[in-house]
C-alpha cells in the first residue's frame, strides 16, 4: 500500500487563493482539507460604519460577483429601513443580476473549466484535438466569440447600472436609473446577439430545445456545439462519477420580483424538497482560524485567531444547515426548482452534473432575461426613496452564480453593530465542522485518482473547478 501527502496549490484559473491538502493511498484520495489562505476581513471593516456604506464596501469583496453582493446588501438594508423596490425596480435589478450571473457562467466554461482538457496529458484521446482547437487558452476558436458575447452583455449593465463592477445602481428602494424605450431596445438587441452566439458556438441548437431536455439520456443525445464535445469528454473520463458531493442541495430562490422569486427556494435531498429555513444556519468555527463559538450569522462575529492554532486549517468558516453541509450553485438552483434534467443529474452529483447544471441555467437564463427586458415599462417608477436605516436587523439572500449568498446586518444608533456574510464558496469549500464532517468539496475529492508522479492531479483540478470557487468571497 502506497501512502503519501500532497499539498496542491495555489490553483490557477481560480478567483483568489486556494490550497488543498490531500491524503492519498493506492492512487486515490482518502481525505482532503481545503484551505482558504488569505484573510481579508470585510465583515470587520463594516463595524461602526453608516449602514448605507454596505452598498459601496461589500461589492468590493469581489470583481466577478459584485452585483450579487450589492443586491444582498440592498435587500438587507431594505429590511432594516422598511424600504422595498417597486415592481419595475425589482425587474431592472433582476436584469442586472441575471446578466452578471450569465457572464460568470460563460467565463467559467470558456476560461476556467474547458481549457483543462486541452492539456497534453490527454493527447491521443478521440476528442483531444477538438478540445485543443476550441479551448486552448487565448487561442481556441470558441474562446473569442464566447468572451466577446460576454463583453457585449455587460453593455446592458452599463445602460442600467452605469458601470461594472461595483455599480451603486441597486438600492433598497429600487434602481437609480430608469431605462427609456431606446434602452429597452438596446437591451433586447444585445440579448438577441448573445443568443445567436450561444446557439451557434456553445449549444449548436436552440436554447429552448436544450432547456426542454428532461433526462440524462437526452443530454447524452444532444449532438450540437460544445455541449456535445463536453458530453463526449465526460463519458470518456467518467466525469459523471467523479467528484460526487453531499447530494444535498440548497437554494434561497433566485431573482426576487414583485410576484415572487423566479426559482423556488428549498433544500433537496433524496428526491424531496424541504423548506429552507435560514434560522437553521450555524457557522461552525472549530476548524477555522477564528475565535469564538459557532453561531447563526445574525449573532456571529469575525475575530481572527492570529495564532492560527490547531486543529484549524483555514480562514473559512464552516456553515451548516440543520447541522449538515449543503452544496450550492447552478445545479442546486435547478434541482430545487424542479427542472427534470437537473433532477436526473442530482442523482449523479459529480463533475458532469455541476457543469451540465450551469449549461442548463445558461439556456434558461437567456430566455428569462429576454422576457424581463420585454416587460420593462419606461413610464413606471423604478425607485421608491425610503428612510435611512437606523436601528434594527435585516438579511439579504440572493443567488449568485456560484450559489446562495447571504448578508446579515444589525444596526444601532445609525451605525453597523454587526455584519456577517455567508458566500457560496463558504458553503462549498468549508473546512470540517466540530463533528469532523468535511465540507462539500472535501467530500467530493475523496476517491479522486492521483497518478504516482502527479503533483497537481488533473482529476482533482476537474473536481475543484466544477465548483468554480471564488476564494476572495470565501474569506471576505
Amino acid at each position: 500500500m502506497s501512502e503519501r501527502h500532497l499539498l496542491v496549490g495555489p490553483f490557477n484559473r481560480v478567483e483568489g487563493d486556494l490550497e488543498i491538502r490531500l491524503e492519498v493511498s493506492d492512487g486515490r484520495v482518502t481525505a482532503a482539507y481545503a484551505n482558504s489562505p488569505l484573510f481579508r476581513g470585510f465583515e470587520m471593516m463594516m463595524l461602526g460604519k453608516d449602514p448605507r456604506d454596505a452598498l459601496t464596501v461589500t461589492p468590493r469583496i469581489c470583481g466577478i460577483c459584485s452585483i450579487s453582493q450589492s443586491k444582498a446588501a440592498a435587500l438587507a438594508l431594505g429590511q432594516v429601513s422598511g424600504a422595498s423596490m417597486p415592481p419595475q425596480g425589482a425587474l431592472a435589478a433582476a436584469i442586472l443580476h441575471g446578466v452578471e450571473n450569465l457572464c460568470d457562467h460563460l467565463s467559467h466554461f470558456a476560461l476556467f473549466f474547458m481549457p483543462d482538457f486541452a492539456r497534453p496529458v490527454y493527447a491521443g484521446r478521440a476528442w483531444h484535438e477538438r478540445a485543443v482547437a476550441r479551448y486552448t487558452a487565448q487561442a481556441g476558436s470558441a474562446v473569442r466569440p464566447l468572451i466577446e458575447a460576454r463583453a457585449r452583455l455587460f453593455h446592458i449593465v452599463g445602460l442600467l447600472g452605469g458601470k461594472w463592477p461595483h455599480t451603486l445602481a441597486i438600492q433598497p428602494g429600487g434602481v437609480t436609473r430608469a431605462p427609456d424605450s431606446r434602452d429597452r431596445i438596446r437591451i433586447q438587441t444585445t440579448l438577441r446577439a448573445a443568443r445567436r452566439v450561444l446557439e451557434t458556438e456553445l449549444f449548436g441548437g436552440a436554447l429552448a430545445d436544450f432547456a426542454a431536455l428532461s433526462s440524462v439520456e437526452a443530454l447524452d443525445g444532444w449532438a450540437g456545439g460544445d455541449v456535445a464535445l463536453f458530453s463526449e469528454i465526460s463519458a470518456d473520463l467518467s466525469l459523471g462519477t467523479l467528484g460526487v458531493g453531499p447530494r444535498r442541495y440548497l437554494s434561497c430562490g433566485a431573482y426576487p420580483l414583485a410576484e415572487g422569486r423566479v426559482t423556488k427556494a428549498g433544500v433537496w435531498e433524496g428526491g424531496r424538497v424541504e423548506p429552507f429555513d435560514p434560522a437553521g444556519i450555524v457557522e461552525d468555527v472549530s476548524h477555522a482560524w477564528m475565535l469564538g463559538e459557532g453561531a447563526h450569522p445574525s449573532q456571529g462575529v469575525t475575530v481572527p485567531d492570529e495564532d492560527m492554532a490547531a486543529p484549524a486549517y483555514s480562514w473559512c468558516k464552516a456553515p451548516r444547515l440543520g447541522g449538515r453541509p449543503v452544496e450550492v450553485g447552478a445545479l442546486a438552483r435547478q434541482v430545487v426548482d424542479g427542472h427534470p434534467l437537473a433532477l436526473a443529474l442530482a442523482a449523479e452529483g459529480g463533475v458532469r452534473a455541476r457543469i451540465a447544471g450551469r449549461l442548463l441555467e445558461i439556456a434558461r437564463l437567456v430566455i428569462w432575461l429576454e422576457a424581463w427586458a420585454a416587460a420593462l415599462d419606461p413610464s413606471a417608477r423604478f425607485m421608491d426613496p425610503g428612510p435611512a436605516p437606523r436601528d434594527g436587523a435585516g438579511v439579504g439572500l440572493v443567488e449568485a452564480a456560484r450559489g446562495t449568498l447571504g448578508h446579515w446586518i444589525s444596526c444601532a444608533g445609525g451605525r453597523v453593530s454587526g455584519y456577517q456574510i455567508v458566500a457560496p464558496t463558504t458553503w462549498n469549500f468549508s473546512p470540517r465542522d466540530a463533528g469532523g464532517v468535511p465540507g462539500p468539496v472535501e467530500a467530493a475529492l475523496i476517491g479522486a485518482p492521483v497518478g504516482e508522479d502527479e503533483r497537481t492531479p488533473v482529476a482533482v483540478q476537474h473536481v475543484v473547478r466544477s465548483f468554480d470557487p471564488c476564494m476572495v468571497c470565501t474569506v471576505h
